[in-house]
């Protein structure tokens, strides 16, 4: 006599994130899961670098979802644009918009995003955090008001969508994430969801831009990606 199948259980996946471009990345794995809004304060803390906003944010915004569907496996998203060291926020307004295009114009812009992963009946936590430097061309103010007039980015840290017309903004794309080769060619990136930045050229890249190189200063993103941290409680 044959043994009964008990059904396997599959947990619900819910998006800690009232964002729709990260409900819109989400989508394109063709899985079912839900939105709830993590209700999280995300000011930056005082004397905080801007990396470890991203970090603690989406860790906050997993949790505080986690806390309220223990059998979920949630997911938490932040993402911090830097300049100079500063972090950028989101515009809100056409002014502030164009203002930080002008400073940016010209200029290497590194896009920290981080993910978390949480499973409050597991007391599983778990985060990743990927660097995107964009570098902007020189724009003059006629292209700005025009790019803002079309896409309206002001919901966007950094006040550009590379994944639509905010790409002909941009000069070049780097990463921290290295690529496999069928994945270059499908144009697929290993970077988590982000708000703003989905790189279209990364490192293994750059040899088929011949100006990536040039006027593009070190930094975090030309270090090797960092171990995935994870906390089992």
């Amino acid at each position: 006599m044959s043994q009964a199948l008990v059904p396997t259980l599959v947990p619900t996946l819910v998006l800690a994130s009232t964002s729709r471009y990260r409900r819109e990345l989400l989508e394109r794995l063709k899985l079912p899961f839900t939105v709830i809004a993590p209700n999280v304060d995300e000011a930056p803390l005082a004397l905080e670098a801007p990396v470890e906003t991203a970090i603690r944010l989406a860790r906050e915004k997993a949790l505080a979802v986690a806390a309220q569907q223990p059998d979920a496996i949630v997911i938490g998203s932040d993402q911090v644009a830097v300049l100079d060291g500063e972090a950028i926020g989101k515009p809100g307004t056409h002014a502030a918009a164009t203002a930080q295009l002008r400073r940016m114009s010209g200029r290497a812009v590194e896009f920290q995003t981080a993910v978390a992963v949480a499973c409050g009946a597991r007391s599983f936590l778990a985060h990743d955090v990927a660097c995107v430097r964009v570098r902007f061309r020189q724009l003059d103010d006629a292209q700005i008001e025009r790019y803002l007039q079309l896409d309206t980015p002001y919901d966007c840290a950094g006040s550009a969508k590379s994944e639509s017309l905010g790409i002909a903004l941009l000069d070049a794309i780097d990463s921290d994430r290295w690529l496999d080769p069928r994945d270059r060619r499908a144009g697929r990136s290993s970077a988590p969801a982000s708000c703003c930045v989905q790189p279209e050229w990364t490192r293994s890249q750059r040899h088929e831009r011949p100006d990536a190189d040039s006027a593009w200063p070190p930094g975090p993103c030309a270090q090797r990606p960092r171990p995935r941290q994870r906390d089992h409680r």
